[in-house]
């Protein structure tokens, strides 16, 4: 499922216009971004979190070259799936 397959999903199930779903999801989808830009952390019941990791410096391998390159520090979203969702998967 990608974004307009939740916003038509919703839009259904709640019998809402494709404006309103739209902002609805555009809206979770923002409060969520600026959690995790803030350092946050997002946890949502039987589905799993979202933390930010932070990564050091390293030194990598230019792929097109193959010359060293220094990769920056860098914070990425990292989710961990939850109990119950990893339950209803594997069945």
């Amino acid at each position: 499922m990608n974004k307009s397959g939740l916003i038509d999903a919703l839009g259904k199930k709640e019998n809402l216009t494709e404006k309103q779903a739209s902002d609805v999801v555009n809206l979770i989808f923002k409060e969520f971004s600026d959690q995790l830009k803030e350092g946050g952390r997002i946890e949502i019941r039987g589905f799993g979190s979202f933390i930010i990791r932070n990564y050091d410096s390293y030194t990598g391998r230019n792929p097109k070259t193959g010359g060293k390159i220094q990769v920056p520090p860098k914070k990425l979203p990292f989710f961990k799936v939850g109990k119950e969702l990893r339950e209803r998967v594997d069945s």
